[in-house]
């Protein structure tokens, strides 16, 4: 019931009633019997004027909703996250409203330890090169030496094999002696060959050993590189900058977590701002469980924005998450609700994501109905009723009423738009203002 149709308390009473009029009406009163309209009045005839709270019967719509609060969100938009850099620091943000254009900057990172990791490995990178210069060079010598040892065994066989042939012209011990410098000089070649082996061995595994450090050097320097690269972040398309907050920072007792500022440090994936698409929002809401069983998809909101009062919007419900999502408040305290989200049908140029606002999902609607306030009615007898005021008075009637919510009763009879009615027990006012 709106307060517009709340009037105000009425003011009952009589001053200078007489003790004859007062014995005839305590003599109706007790010829009644019952008498419950004429007992209502007769309790207003005394000296004490009594305010009682009353309001008019009217006619609206009746509504079965389920109240929620909840934020208006923005249903596409882009989120501005921190990048996969070690320990980013935000050392500038944009203001949180401010218009921007594509490709301007958002966020921007400490880049000062990335700049010195990068060029310690660029350091590190000639340093490699210069080692696999020096190596090879160094393999270089060793192999022309190899070579020289292997000609001169060469020579040193064929000279051998010279002597040996002469066996068949020298004497029998020269010839032997021949045959046995050959052996020994195949030995020395067979040697040098080894040898040569070993060393282009193991100059192979120094060039690779010297060119996998080289490598992970590279790398290294190349992920700082690409840090470096990823110290700005800029806006991906035109907008409004929706600064999201700090998941991380501890806030107020029973506060929301601050935004995101200057100096704090993110990590990785933090969602720091989001740009939204203005052109469609939602408002995300938390439903009791107790509320979750009553509610389908498609059922019609009525939202009210607080930042907008003096607009109604209206909404359908489009996804409710079919698991609970715990909230822990301390001391051993949780809040279990389920997450919900309606689609703003129409949106106005004001509305911005993160306002609060006030969902009514409308589970029933009954237009033109005849309403009273749910607290104007009480059992008489076994039967709904109400007062209702006649003059300077107020007698007790029995109506017939239909479903109610936690505001309203529909009435289907027993009374009248326009008729006035108690909100509390006249009697009741009467001894409230006896005891003032």
């Amino acid at each position: 019931m709106s307060s517009k149709d709340i009037k105000p308390k009425q003011r009952l009473g009589q001053t200078a009633a007489s003790r004859r009029k007062r014995a005839i009406v305590w003599t109706v009163i007790l010829l009644a019997g019952t008498g419950g309209g004429y007992a209502a009045y007769t309790k207003y005839l005394v000296d004490t004027p009594v305010e009682v709270p009353v309001a008019k019967v009217r006619r609206g719509d009746f509504v079965i909703a389920v109240r929620t609060r909840g934020e208006i969100r923005s249903t596409h938009s882009q989120i501005i996250t921190a990048p996969q850099v070690p320990d980013p620091r935000i050392t500038m943000l944009v203001e949180s409203g401010k218009p921007v254009k594509a490709g301007q900057i958002i966020v921007e990172f400490d880049a000062a330890q990335q700049e010195q990791t990068y060029l310690e490995k660029n350091t590190s990178v000639r340093t490699a090169d210069s080692q696999i210069v020096q190596t090879k060079a160094s393999h270089r010598i060793t192999n022309e030496m190899d070579g020289m040892n292997l000609m001169t065994a060469q020579f040193n066989l064929e000279r051998a094999k010279l002597e040996a042939s002469k066996a068949e012209v020298v004497s029998e011990i020269e010839g032997a002696k021949s045959r046995i410098d050959v052996g020994i000089s195949e030995g020395e070649l067979g040697q040098v060959k080894t040898t040569i082996t070993s060393h282009k061995t193991s100059q192979e595994a120094d060039v690779e050993r010297l060119e996998q450090q080289k490598d992970k050097v590279v790398r290294d320097m190349e992920r700082s590189k690409g840090y470096l690269s990823k110290m700005v972040l800029r806006a991906p398309n035109d907008g409004i900058v929706n600064v999201l907050p700090n998941f991380r920072t501890q806030g107020s007792w029973g506060q929301s977590p601050p935004p995101f500022k200057e100096g704090d440090r993110a990590w990785t994936g933090a969602a720091i701002a989001e740009i939204p698409d203005l052109s469609e929002m939602r408002i995300d809401l938390k439903l009791e469980e107790v509320e979750r069983g009553k509610l389908q998809l498609g059922y019609p909101l009525r939202i009210r924005v607080d930042a907008i009062p003096d607009q109604e919007f209206e909404a359908k419900l489009d996804w409710i998450s079919p698991i609970a999502s715990v909230v822990f408040r301390g001391m051993g305290m949780t809040e279990k609700t389920f997450p919900a989200r309606a689609t703003l049908a129409k949106v106005d140029p004001r509305l911005r994501p993160g306002m609060s606002a006030t969902g009514e999902i409308l589970l029933e609607s009954q237009a033109n109905t005849l309403l009273i306030p749910a607290r104007a009615s009480f059992m008489n007898k076994g039967k709904p009723s109400v007062w209702v005021q006649r003059g300077s008075e107020f007698i007790i009637r029995p109506i017939e009423v239909g479903k109610r919510n936690d505001i309203d009763i529909v009435v289907t009879g027993g009374l009248k738009e326009g008729e006035i009615i108690a909100l509390e027990n006249p009697a009741e006012a009467l001894k409230r203002a006896k005891k003032i």
